[in-house]
């Protein structure tokens, strides 16, 4: 474990930080870094992927419900993230501060290239005010601007497609897939298996051949804009 720490291919857990303070009588030292550097306020099974995420070259995502943890606003995150049975206003803060943070990627010099592709429903989807979802999607349109964006909507009439078994995000490093997040009931998972990789990047080609192309996609969200402020 502390091989596969040291050489980055393995994040370390909190658990592995306390036992370093044991075994080197650090007085807590590991942990506090620990809680200051990495993602120990997202979800426990969800940390594995955000390490993976900051170092990939390339995302493919495919969403069919919620818009994209990478692309909500504050306000539609902390609405998203409050629905979670018996979570605690901490919690919710503390999960909140994991997802804007985990944005950064979008702001860094050289981010990745990003393929977003959702399904009509994320639009019309309600949540909360109207005005949180016209601003929610205006955020889209925003970034969307970035070169290193690609956002497609595959429309309604597009009716039933292998989509719509749920979402998941691939990440690329150099132009190859290397690991995936599923998404899941009560909560996803990080897959490094090539079989299972190369059948999501099979599925993602197959979700965005019935998708729009990018302008098209831009003047349906546009639309949507209107249609939450009307």
């Amino acid at each position: 474990m502390v091989a596969m720490v040291e050489s980055l291919r393995r994040p370390p857990t909190e658990a592995f930080a306390r036992l370093c303070d044991v075994a080197m009588s650090l007085d807590g030292t590991m942990t506090r870094l620990y809680h200051a550097t990495t993602w120990h306020k997202a979800p426990e099974h969800f940390r594995l992927w955000l390490a993976e995420e900051q170092d990939a070259t390339g995302l493919r995502s495919w969403e069919p419900v919620i818009v994209p943890g990478l692309l909500q606003t504050e306000a539609y995150a902390r609405e998203m993230i409050s629905k979670t049975p018996n979570i605690t206003a901490e919690q919710i803060e503390q999960r909140l501060v994991a997802r804007m943070q985990r944005q950064s990627i979008l702001r860094r010099d050289s981010p990745p290239t990003l393929n977003f592709v959702m399904d009509e429903a994320v639009l019309h989807r309600k949540a909360g005010e109207p005005e949180m979802m016209q601003e929610q999607l205006s955020h889209l349109l925003e970034v969307a601007q970035q070169p290193t964006v690609t956002l497609q909507v595959v429309p309604y009439e597009t009716g039933l497609h292998c989509g719509l078994a749920g979402g998941f995000i691939i990440a690329e490093r150099n132009g190859s897939p290397y690991v995936a997040f599923t998404e899941g009931q009560p909560h996803g998972r990080t897959t490094a298996d090539n079989t299972e990789i190369a059948r999501l990047m099979l599925r993602h080609d197959s979700i965005r051949a019935e998708a729009l192309p990018f302008r098209h996609s831009i003047r349906l969200i546009q639309e949507a804009v209107n249609a939450h402020g009307a």
